[in-house]
């Protein structure tokens, strides 16, 4: 008898390359479940047009995430790689799920506030109605758990608040998603360790999946660490590149510079050395697999419409389902 798997879903915008804080933060919790659960992972692009963009690059975009997801271990055969935009349901079912929501919850969620002051010209309803169209990406594929960074937890919350909305006063239709924190879901910037480490800052604030080994030594080189020797409380740079540390190199590499620290004798400049070359060595075989698959596009391409039409067919179950418990199913 076939063993049926929960479900979870987990979608990064397409707004340009991948950099290690989003590989820690959701893509390698999606990889570590695909042997327990099964994966829908989304390159929600819809998400991504609630800023302004340029239409041009959009499909190079998508494409360089679903490169960046296969090459990180993303498996087609457990898994579904798709594209928001090719799954009508998923903007359907956020409206549906948009009469059960009331504004002051959309207006309530932090990242709505930071945007709404980042962007000089008027926010938009679909940067206001963001966290719903993020509910409704997880209630169509009856999601149980949802990898996140920290800073999407208030965002999946929210998700809980409408399921529970829908639930109460059209009877039991959707799962409460939990979160699923992964180990390093917070990596912070390189030239601004008091923020989390953003595309929104500048490509010399973190390190990109794709980036090259000399990229890689440039942009740790520069990160910002103390002028004195260490000892004592961490400064927000230094205790970000010990954070990197203590996940790309081994036990014994951590536990020495640490110790050179407490001992007040750490050359930051052999420690970011160091660090430089465990990152290489970890981001090398990524890079390798995202290389050859980049020179085959129409197979990417291939994986990307099936997938879709796969998560289609899942979406449209659910959405069916809600729609009768609605009271909207006439024929």
């Amino acid at each position: 008898m076939r063993t049926v798997r929960q479900r979870y879903f987990s979608g990064i915008q397409p707004t340009g390359e991948l950099h290690i804080g989003n590989y820690l933060g959701a893509i390698k919790s999606w990889i570590e479940l695909q042997d327990e659960y099964e994966g829908i992972f989304g390159i929600v692009d819809y998400h991504a047009i609630t800023e302004p963009y340029n239409p041009e690059d959009m499909p190079k975009m998508v494409m360089d995430a679903a490169l960046d997801y296969l090459a990180a271990g993303l498996d087609p055969n457990k898994s579904i790689l798709m594209i928001q935009s090719l799954v009508p349901e998923h903007t359907e079912m956020a409206w549906l799920l948009n009469t059960v929501t009331p504004v002051s919850w959309a207006q309530r969620v932090p990242t709505y506030k930071e945007k709404a002051r980042q962007l000089d010209v008027s926010v938009n309803m679909g940067l206001l109605s963001y966290p719903v169209l993020m509910a409704a990406d997880i209630v169509l594929y009856k999601s149980s758990i949802v990898p996140v960074g920290e800073d999407q937890l208030p965002h999946l919350e929210l998700a809980r608040e409408i399921v529970r909305a829908f639930n109460g006063r059209f009877g039991d239709t959707f799962l409460e998603p939990h979160a699923y924190l992964g180990r390093g879901a917070r990596i912070m910037s390189l030239t601004e360790p008091t923020k989390k480490m953003s595309k929104s800052l500048g490509p010399q604030n973190y390190i990109a999946l794709a980036d090259k080994p000399d990229e890689i030594r440039r942009k740790i080189s520069r990160a910002v660490t103390d002028i004195g020797p260490g000892g004592g409380p961490m400064s927000p740079g230094v205790r970000n590149l010990f954070e990197l540390m203590s996940i790309f190199s081994s036990e014994e590499t951590y536990s020495h510079f640490k110790r050179l620290y407490d001992e007040r004798k750490i050359r930051y400049s052999d420690m970011k050395q160091k660090l430089a070359d465990d990152l290489i060595s970890a981001l090398g075989p990524l890079r390798e697999r995202r290389l050859a698959l980049s020179l085959r596009p129409e197979y990417v391409r291939d994986l990307l419409i099936k997938g879709s039409r796969k998560a289609g067919e899942i979406a449209k179950q659910t959405l069916i389902e809600a729609k009768e418990k609605m009271g909207l199913a006439y024929f």
